[in-house]
């Protein structure tokens, strides 16, 4: 039996009908036109629109360029739990367009979205900042602030994600689509804008600005959230000038709700006497239009190839954190400028912003005139390899870092350096407790020693005895230490005789690529040390060691000091990268009080110019591979499918992240072995995306015309006794 087969009686859907049978409408009002700008063709309110964007995305770019120092150094996180948190809010950024699309094409749409959700997104900016004040609270209050802050920042950031664009080309007319074209470019030149000038200016406004005596995180958290404000505050004033389209339905739930239905029906009909339909699809004809099965067709073709992309984001996206934290242990000196390390993510969108049209104008048309097809497949596959390359580049620095990096103690290890501050030599001898001489070494007053001594223990913890040759006395005296930690031992005059004291120098080696002095007074009166307008620190008398202290990188010519009936000033000359410093405050008869130099921690080393070739490199594979498969995507896909298409593309980053977050939660390597793993997992992902591409068939425009758009011509055509009949199943 033919399941097809036509059943006798007819439904008249549409019949011709006399004009005089039709009561009369009243007449609608003109729709007034919209304000232009200058007189051209361009609407007044996108200027609203394109302002909005490059506040929000300065707001957004900024926060987010200090956000993993601040995880590491006002928070105390360790790196692998900074760099989660960092990516953990980094996907959420890209879950949230979701839920933003939902509201805006269901409930709101898309004016109200974006006002909502901006409240939201400055109320998030206003908790982050609050979060990063030192006197509010302990650090309970703070990291519960800030995440709060974040996760607002993240439903508003990505809750307006997709609205914004969409309802600036809502703002032009059908016949003025040329005019939309180039207002998408204006648009995307302001997110690249915001996100250039916020890179640069915000790592300024917390290195170069102090606030309660630290970095000035709550300034480098405030500034943005104050762009955001006025982000919301300029959109809300072209609010009566606005095309306002009402909620039109979710398209996404359309096409998940035509997925399942088509799942659940074959699953339901599974009997062998069943035809078989030639797509899985098929079986949601039942329930839904034809063109829209042929339009979810189309778009799952496209959406089997963005499996393997997420891995790609997973790179990009460790600019702003892992290769940042590679940052803090270079040398940011370029000579006519100093970075500070989270500076140097404002190479990517510069690097953007001249590579697209030297690709676009110069090297694809290069490759294109010696014949070669470089399809955009193949473009999102270069892209790939360069991304690999890119991090292959940045292992390799990191191996050439730790190279420099002073050499870590280990188990029943001790590092070990002798300070002298007597006024003649003194030979120290360290012994064992089998009386074996571990250490031999003359030291000559305030002679500067090159490194630590490495010592071995027999246990976690030891007593070592030190004996002191000094003039002709000979002292002993007995300290104890741990293992994994470095010491200083301090020879100091004791009236005709010296004395030693053991200090402990743990904290100098957790800087990380900051700048720490500390200080020992020589004097018979403690000494109070202005280091800046918020950061003073007091040192007592006769040999008193005062903590570690962070500064600023620079040049310290003239420090303030006080004493109780004494006012002078210490040179502590350039206090560079990376480094810390002891410095000894002595009174000598012939130059009064001066500050004797020593480098516990020698500065750093490798400039950061050697990370330019890891930028230029992903970011040449993030023009291929970005610019490209959004290219693309949008021709494979039918029109009704684009929304959906941004959804998923939005997801793949999403996942990225979540895979950047379980590797540094979980891989435990050391940090070039994670740079070559995901260079190595990248490369795997390349293959089987070229093999995907190969057998991929494109679908040219005029084939994504389904019957119904087929047979608008001949409607149009013939509209002259129109009659369709209706056929059951």
């Amino acid at each position: 039996m033919n399941p097809f087969q036509k059943n006798e009686s007819k439904e008249t859907l549409f019949s011709p009908v006399s004009i005089e049978d039709v009561p009369p409408r009243p007449p609608s009002p003109p729709k007034k036109p919209s304000p232009k700008i200058c007189g051209s063709n361009y609407p007044l309110s996108i200027a609203f629109i394109v302002v909005n964007e490059f506040c929000e995305r300065f707001s957004y770019y900024g926060m987010k360029a200090v956000l993993i120092l601040y995880f590491l150094y006002f928070l105390h996180w360790n790196e692998d739990t900074s760099t989660s948190i960092y990516h953990a809010f980094s996907s959420l950024c890209y879950f949230t367009p979701i839920l933003g699309a939902a509201i805006a094409d269901s409930w709101l749409g898309k004016f109200k979205t974006i006002i909502y959700l901006s409240l939201v997104y400055v109320l998030g900016h206003v908790i982050k900042s609050l979060g990063a004040l030192p006197i509010l609270g302990g650090q309970v209050v703070h990291t519960v602030l800030s995440l709060v802050g974040l996760s607002l920042i993240a439903l508003g950031t990505g809750g307006i994600k997709p609205c914004v664009a969409a309802f600036g080309g809502d703002q032009f007319e059908e016949k003025h689509a040329e005019e939309r074209t180039r207002y998408f470019s204006v648009f995307y030149l302001s997110i690249n804008a915001g996100s250039l000038i916020s890179t640069f200016i915000t790592p300024m406004l917390r290195g170069d600005v102090q606030c309660f005596g630290e970095d000035c995180y709550a300034l480098a958290f405030g500034v943005p959230g104050l762009l955001m404000v006025i982000a919301l505050v300029v959109f809300a004033m072209g609010s009566k000038i606005y095309n306002k389209p009402p909620p039109e339905g979710n398209i996404v739930a359309q096409v998940f709700k035509c997925i399942w239905f088509a799942i659940s029906n074959r699953f339901k009909n599974r009997s062998g006497d069943i035809p078989k339909r030639q797509h899985w699809l098929d079986w949601a004809a039942e329930k839904y239009p034809k063109q829209l099965i042929m339009d979810v067709k189309a778009l799952t073709r496209v959406l089997f190839l963005y499996i393997p992309l997420p891995m790609f984001w997973a790179l990009l996206d460790q600019q702003g954190s892992r290769w940042t934290l590679q940052a803090i242990r270079m040398n940011g000196n370029l000579g006519f400028f100093v970075l500070q390390p989270d500076q140097m993510q404002v190479l990517n969108p510069l690097l953007v912003l001249i590579f697209i049209p030297l690709f676009d104008f110069v090297i694809y048309r290069l490759v294109s005139k010696c014949g070669i097809n470089f399809s955009s497949l193949r473009k999102m596959a270069v892209g790939m390899i360069l991304a690999c390359l890119a991090f292959a580049v940045a292992a390799a620095v990191e191996i050439k870092i730790n190279e420099m990096t002073p050499a870590q103690p280990g188990p029943q290890e001790v590092f070990l350096q002798v300070l002298n501050l007597a006024d003649d030599e003194v030979k120290v001898t360290v012994v064992g407790n089998e009386n074996d001489s571990l250490l031999i070494e003359s030291i000559k007053s305030f002679q500067k020693t090159p490194q630590y001594s490495k010592l071995h223990l027999k246990t976690k913890s030891q007593n070592f005895h030190f004996h002191l040759k000094y003039h002709n006395l000979s002292l002993y005296t007995e300290h104890s230490v741990q293992e994994m930690n470095w010491y200083s031992l301090v020879i100091r005059e004791d009236g005709n005789s010296i004395s030693s004291m053991m200090v402990k120098d743990t904290e100098s080696k957790t800087t990380n690529g900051m700048t720490t002095v500390r200080f020992v007074n020589t004097l018979h009166k403690g000494v109070n040390i202005s280091l800046s307008k918020d950061t003073s620190l007091n040192v007592g008398e006769d040999y008193g060691v005062s903590a570690y202290r962070t500064v600023q990188r620079g040049e310290y010519p003239a420090v303030h000091c006080r004493t109780e009936d004494k006012n002078f000033s210490l040179n502590l000359g350039l206090l560079d990268f990376g480094a810390a410093y002891l410095f000894v405050i002595t009174n000598n008869t012939n130059q009064g009080l001066q500050a004797w130099k020593t480098e516990d921690i020698p500065a750093n080393k490798m400039s950061i110019a050697w990370q330019l070739p890891q930028y230029a490199l992903v970011t040449a594979g993030e023009v291929m591979f970005s610019v490209t498969g959004l290219e693309f995507s949008y021709s494979q896909a039918p029109s009704s499918m684009k929304s959906v298409l941004q959804a998923a593309w939005l997801l793949t980053i999403a996942v990225g992240n979540i895979i950047v977050l379980v590797v540094a939660q979980f891989s435990g390597l050391v940090q070039w072995a994670e740079f070559i793993l995901f260079s190595c997992l990248l490369l795997v992902i390349c293959l089987i995306f070229s093999i995907m591409g190969y057998y991929y068939v494109p679908v040219k425009t005029e084939d994504m015309q389904g019957p119904g758009d087929k047979q608008i011509s001949h409607i149009q055509g013939n509209m002259i006794n129109l009659e369709t009949k209706k056929t059951k199943l």
